[in-house]
């Protein structure tokens, strides 16, 4: 069964939604003490999802899913497949063992240099796809992945949450999506 491909959004609408996302999550740790932003957070009743207990523990998720993203852009950019791209590691486990794995990494660090890094990688990413006009963002690229008919489906591709609009991903957790598409 062929599946429709979402319609793909243009660079300025990403930079846009990666901008107010990774923003919505920063507005929401700033200014709080190192003891709230490691202690449990719920949202409208719920848990953050994705073994997310706390803010700590959402910066760090949506950072390793920031670094892989980037660093697919940047390998692709260069003529490179990256890693993440192989269909080994787009099976829903192994996404599992990687959200798992990437919130205890940054359980590891003090908050502040978590904090650092997640906004170091928001800028470098945002820095990359900024670095495309309209024509190359929709532009053929020469890959062997099916998903990358150019930098803009890769990044559409490697940025989405399964089965949600492009691009949202922090504010799916906090329960905001509503609040940002608006």
């Amino acid at each position: 069964m062929m599946t429709k491909r979402p319609r793909l959004l243009t660079v300025g609408e990403t930079v846009r939604r990666t901008t107010v996302d990774r923003g919505l999550l920063m507005d929401r740790v700033a200014g709080r003490p190192e003891d709230e932003l490691i202690a449990p957070y719920l949202v409208r009743g719920g848990p953050l999802g994705d073994f997310c207990e706390s803010l700590r523990d959402l910066v760090a998720h949506v950072l390793m899913w920031d670094e892989i993203s980037l660093a697919v852009l940047t390998e692709a950019r260069h003529g490179r497949a990256h890693w993440s791209l192989a269909e080994r590691w787009e099976e829903p486990e192994v996404g599992a063992s990687l959200n798992v794995s990437g919130v205890a990494a940054g359980r590891e660090l003090p908050v502040d240099l978590l904090l650092d890094r997640f906004t170091v990688v928001r800028d470098a990413l945002l820095d990359e796809l900024s670095r495309y006009d309209g024509e190359r963002w929709s532009a053929p690229i020469e890959t062997e992945e099916p998903r990358a008919e150019s930098i803009g489906a890769l990044a559409q591709h490697v940025m989405t949450i399964p089965r949600h609009e492009p691009y949202w991903h922090a504010a799916i957790h906090l329960g905001e999506l509503a609040e940002v598409t608006s």
